[in-house]
């Protein structure tokens, strides 16, 4: 960690009225202050945001330095690379910005408005030495942040903790990284994380991953569960108001309750900023997609008591897929109320319209996916419509009791009403015949409520500190859901495809009728702590209690209590290097699992030891992560083989060891870099029984689970002379074969893809103005995306490309 320091900023209102938005906030970024302007350092900064620039400055020349972060915002510095003295260094740093550099009496640089503008809007100012302690500031937020690696993540602890200091692998997609690679659905972002692949669930509609091994159907907004409608259904979510995307791999379920064992994603939104933001992009690709997004954020308030921000999306695209389009309409606002310097509270809506296609994908002939067209649809133009609404609203608090103690809240409330049609079907035989059944579900509503209260504290005892988090979560589900299911469809042929001309009459004795509740509670403790000898330890345990219930049977068909551990250890002997272990329990989702004949599945549970190695180089642009992993899970599920709704049942025991490899970051100015490899040799079914007690897929190997996988993208920007603006960037992404499903009856080859960009920015007054073009697959191969653990066998897009305009001020 650096020890550059930072001052908490200056009351807004103040600096707008007596300062005309110029008023300089003192900050002291090095402990020494140091009479030694004269003497020359070595400097080695990237052309960056001019107040990150300036942190990296105040590191590297031991410089006490004195500015206003206001009058520094949306201001980007020049390289500064070799051997100058502070003052020299500091010119060059600001190149043409409209800010100048002053030696102060007591050998502190201020930085002020350029001479002209502080003599027209300030007059004579006096700015004393202000001395403050407290860590170096990276500011995540800032939407000119231009780095690919974040030093800190709170999904691994619940607390803003640096990696290098956290005993489990976590990674984090920064909003540069969701820009460069036009990112617009949220499995397109975590393909830059190790161990972390794509499935399809519920015919495409649902975001559905593999980590370590495992499936997951899980996600979390900002800590929060949002998990999949029981009958099926939802839509994948929107990207819009997300800052980051953050992924701690292995169970977590001791800090975030019902999750799955291979790790939790979480996706971090935009908050309201103090600096006005705005921004416009327009966004045009292949095969018809056009999406426009509107990003908003400034003071309400003269003081900054409250402030807001909005984001807005509007999409519609078409495909290269027959019969599938999809338009979606998406609006969050958030407002944020500033009561105190110690509390605040914030209140925000999500809203999201939707109306997409259905689409199973293909099925497959014997071992291997059918070869049709890519273009081939096996469900009906009629009948495969997935359309509705969700709507999210909430609410969170916090309060500083001092500069030790914090207490928070958060109370998120979800909706969804949609209706949803679509069929579902088996293996072709060798001639292309496919049996179908058809499965509408024309009146679909889902409620989530979700509570989380935290009591976080630092305390020293006996010279050992320690940040202690006490925490308690709630939630209720409530899914209901009818619809008619399974009558069979006309005869189709993937070969000679035709269609329905209208909707078939249904025989209402295929007509069912859903409603499953579960309620969930949990408690937690965690512990980290300082030892001597850079020792950082960890330890928790949680307990949880989960009850589900059929609401039309009035019956309770599960209810279960857990305590689950969780310890870890950390060595941090240099700055560049940590040594981790650490060994964790896991408890998912309980038994309310849709079943037509009744049966219950019990709850799954799993432990998993790991260990690695954090670097960090190059004054912390450069992070990597490597390591070693041993995930067992019990009673895993995995889909029938009784069409048509392949009931599931539950596996004894699964699973999967491996090594993963992660690095982002910078490697030289401009240059900016994030790889991920993961190598998975053993992933397996270790026990399991049919129905009659016999020995069933024990020894095979986890559907969808690659033994090789990884992806490498890197940009390079250039930094000074005419080319300056001009960004290009490519990489690859790619998975060996997988299998299609449990019983590990057919599989799916493996593939690699190529991407590549260009894009160049420019000022037009204060307007920062990026156009863009992505190409995806760029040497058109043909690969299937993942399945659903059954024959729907989603396939991956051909060639395509992506341009966009964004205006920024």
């Amino acid at each position: 960690m650096s020890n550059a320091k930072h001052c908490k900023p200056v009351s807004a209102g103040k600096i707008r009225r007596h300062a005309a938005k110029a008023a300089l906030l003192a900050a002291l970024i090095s402990q020494t202050a140091l009479g030694e302007a004269a003497g020359k350092h070595h400097f080695d900064i990237p052309a960056q945001s001019l107040n990150q620039a300036l942190l990296m400055f105040g590191r590297q020349s031991q410089q006490q330095l004195m500015y206003g972060t206001d009058i520094a915002d949306h201001l980007r510095s020049r390289a500064l690379q070799g051997d100058y003295t502070a003052d020299e260094a500091i010119r060059i740093l600001l190149g043409d910005a409209p800010l100048q550099a002053v030696t102060t009496g007591e050998g502190a640089i201020t930085l002020q408005p350029r001479a002209a503008e502080l003599h027209n809007n300030l007059g004579p100012q006096t700015m004393p030495a202000v001395q403050v302690v407290g860590k170096a500031v990276y500011d995540s937020t800032d939407p000119y942040n231009p780095d690919y690696r974040l030093p800190n993540a709170s999904t691994a602890t619940k607390t803003d903790t640096p990696i290098m200091e956290t005993p489990f692998s976590v990674q984090v997609v920064p909003k540069q990284v969701l820009e460069d690679q036009q990112v617009v659905r949220l499995d397109q972002a975590v393909r830059n994380v190790a161990g972390v692949n794509t499935s399809s669930l519920n015919q495409g509609t649902t975001d559905g991953f593999i980590i370590r091994g495992f499936q997951n159907n899980i996600t979390y907004r900002d800590g929060m569960l949002l998990p999949t409608i029981l009958g099926g259904g939802t839509t994948k979510r929107e990207m819009a108001n997300l800052e980051r995307v953050e992924v701690l791999k292995g169970p977590g379920s001791i800090l975030f309750g019902r999750s799955e064992p291979g790790g939790i994603i979480n996706m971090v939104t935009k908050q309201p900023l103090s600096t006005p933001y705005y921004s416009l992009q327009q966004q045009f690709g292949s095969y018809d997609f056009y999406r426009t997004t509107i990003d908003a954020s400034a003071p309400l308030t003269n003081d900054d008591t409250l402030l807001y921000r909005l984001n807005l999306s509007y999409e519609n695209a078409g495909s290269f897929r027959d019969f599938v389009d999809n338009e979606r309409v998406f609006i969050a606002p958030v407002l944020k109320w500033n009561i105190s310097q110690r509390t605040q509270a914030t209140f925000e809506l999500e809203y999201q319209h939707f109306d997409e296609t259905n689409d199973p994908g293909i099925t497959n002939i014997g071992t291997r996916p059918a070869n049709v067209p890519i273009n081939t649809a096996l469900h009906e133009p009629l009948l495969s419509k997935n359309k509705g609404d969700r709507v999210l609203v909430g609410f969170n608090w916090s309060h500083e009791f001092n500069d030790n103690w914090k207490i928070s809240h958060r109370f998120n409330y979800e909706n969804y009403d949609f209706s949803t049609m679509s069929l579902f079907f088996g293996a072709a035989s060798n001639n292309g015949d496919v049996d179908r059944f058809l499965n509408l579900g024309p009146e679909n509503d889902s409620g989530r409520y979700f509570n989380s209260l935290n009591l976080s504290g630092k305390i020293d005892t006996a010279g050992v500190h320690h940040q202690l988090l006490l925490g308690f979560d709630h939630f209720i589900i409530d899914d209901k859901f009818v619809g008619n299911c399974c009558q069979s469809a006309p005869s189709y042929n993937i070969f000679s495809p035709s269609y329905l001309a209208n909707v078939p009459v249904l025989d209402s004795a295929n007509s069912f009728k859903g409603s499953y509740t579960q309620d969930w509670y949990g408690l937690y403790i965690q512990d980290q702590i300082e030892l001597p000898y850079h020792l950082h330890a960890l330890a928790g345990v949680r307990y949880d209690s989960a009850q589900g219930s059929d609401n039309i049977l009035g019956k309770v068909t599960s209810d279960e209590d857990y305590l689950s551990p969780r310890g870890g250890l950390l060595w941090h002997p240099m700055k560049w290097l940590s040594v981790y272990g650490s060994y964790t329990e896991n408890f998912g989702p309980s038994s309310t699992l849709f079943r037509s004949d009744g049966l219950r599945l019990p709850p799954q549970t799993a432990q998993q030891w790991e260990t690695g190695i954090k670097t960090e180089f190059f004054d912390g642009r450069l992070s990597s992560t490597i390591s070693y992993f041993d995930l067992t899970k019990q009673n895993i599920r995995v889909a029938g083989i009784q069409a048509p709704l392949f009931l599931p049942r539950a596996a004894g025991e699964a699973e999967s060891r491996g090594v993963e490899f992660e690095l982002s970051g910078e490697i030289m100015p401009g240059w900016n870099m994030i790889a991920a490899y993961a190598y998975t040799p053993f992933a397996k079914i270790t026990k399991d029984n049919d129905s009659n007690g016999g020995p069933a897929n024990t020894g095979k190997r986890l559907f969808l689970a690659p033994e090789h996988s990884g992806s490498f993208w890197n940009t390079y920007e250039f930094q000074t002379g005419s080319l300056h603006g001009l960004k290009f960037g490519a990489g690859v992404s790619g998975v060996d074969q997988r299998q299609g499903d449990a019983d590990n009856s057919f599989q799916l080859p493996g593939y690699m893809t190529v991407g590549l960009l260009a894009s160049y920015q420019m000022k037009i007054g204060k307007t920062k103005l990026t156009t863009q073009i992505n190409a995806d697959n760029l040497l058109d191969k043909g690969y299937y995306g993942g399945t659903n653990s059954g024959n729907f066998i989603a396939i991956g897009a051909p060639r395509s490309f992506m341009g966009s305009i964004r205006l920024e001020y």
